[in-house]
């Protein structure tokens, strides 16, 4: 949907400095824009392919005008990361599907479908779950028996909500996720592994998105809690007993283990492992590939194996990468004492 330079002005509350009437009609990289689209500049580095690009005009930050090529076309703002979601809701705009159950779907005949609602193809909707308002559920997803889902929700493809799972309003639940499977929970009994029955739920909050393929196991003999406002990536996965706390983001990758909590604002980097009955505080930060072994503190980031404060984390591993020069420094004063350099 194009719209003039004018209007995207307005929309993020910019300081125009282009043509207003210029119209755009999609959003690209500074070295593939065409005189249709705009672009985004983030920093200054990037500001030197500003002048040989070819978009409409670029939207950055009000403190690094300064960096742009002089008579270049922009759009001031304070946050360009805050401006460019919505320029990119103005120009792709997405148009829900119809309401409606499609044929080939199964619904029993007990659940409680609310209005506008949008099941799709080879859909399963079993006894007694309960679809909200507006909420989509797209081609070969399972809402299991007594399953919630609160309105506004998108369920995409290939998802499966076991029974029992509370899923909030306005969430986005991408394709692959496994929500309340069971945790893994044994006991040894005679030798073998003999499972232990898990009962407890899965309650994720409202506004949550989880990405694709990621699992939230439910809990043993308590819930599994995702707090409101939570942002989980792909293929991450979360143990039973786990709660999360609200706004909390966990990328892609990360392994939380069972009966963990983790406060609200805190931030899982990449591929982080969380040991079991441990503490993460709010607004804690936990680094890429860090394992984390013991409680981490409100506020504290850490990194590194076994996790520590991040400055030192790296003074560790500073010191660990001068080992090879330190043992030749060894080698060769041993050498020298011996009288045989």
């Amino acid at each position: 949907m194009p719209h003039s330079l004018r209007s995207i002005a307005e929309r993020v509350d910019a300081d125009l400095h282009a043509d207003p009437d210029v119209t755009i009609s999609g959003v690209a990289p500074l070295d593939t824009a065409s005189p249709d689209d705009i672009s985004l500049v983030v920093s200054a580095r990037y500001a030197d392919l500003v002048g040989s690009s070819a978009a409409a005009a670029v939207l950055v930050g009000r403190k690094l005008v300064e960096h742009l090529p002089e008579g270049t076309p922009y759009l001031a703002v304070d946050d360009p990361h805050v401006a460019l979601r919505l320029v990119l809701l103005a120009l792709y705009p997405e148009a829900p599907p119809e309401p409606g159950v499609h044929p080939s779907a199964v619904v029993a005949e007990s659940a409680e479908i609310g209005a506008d609602v949008s099941v799709g193809p080879f859909s399963v909707i079993e006894e007694k779950a309960v679809l909200g308002d507006g909420v989509v559920v797209s081609s070969h997803v399972r809402v299991g028996r007594g399953a919630r889902v609160g309105g506004g929700t998108l369920i995409h493809a290939h998802v499966t909500l076991y029974p029992g799972t509370e899923l909030g309003r306005d969430c986005i639940i991408h394709s692959g996720c496994r929500l309340g499977a069971d945790g893994f929970g044994y006991a040894l009994t005679g030798g073998r592994h003999e499972k232990i029955p898990q009962v407890g739920g899965c309650r994720i909050g409202d506004e949550v998105e989880i990405g694709a393929n990621s699992t939230v196991d439910r809990g043993s003999i308590g819930d599994t809690v995702v707090g409101s406002g939570s942002k989980i990536d792909n293929l991450a996965h979360i143990g039973h007993n786990v709660r999360i706390g609200e706004r909390v983001i966990v990328v892609a990758q990360v392994g939380i283990s069972g009966s963990t909590t983790v406060g609200e604002g805190a931030v899982l980097g990449g591929q982080a492992g969380i040991g079991g009955h441990l503490s993460i505080g709010p607004g804690a930060r936990v680094g890429a590939q860090a394992g984390v072994t013991a409680d981490v503190p409100a506020g504290q980031t850490v990194s590194g194996y076994p996790a520590r404060p991040h400055r030192e984390a790296l003074r560790a591993q500073a010191a660990l990468f001068r080992l090879p020069q330190l043992l030749r420094q060894l080698r060769e004063g041993g050498k020298a004492g011996d009288g045989t350099s």
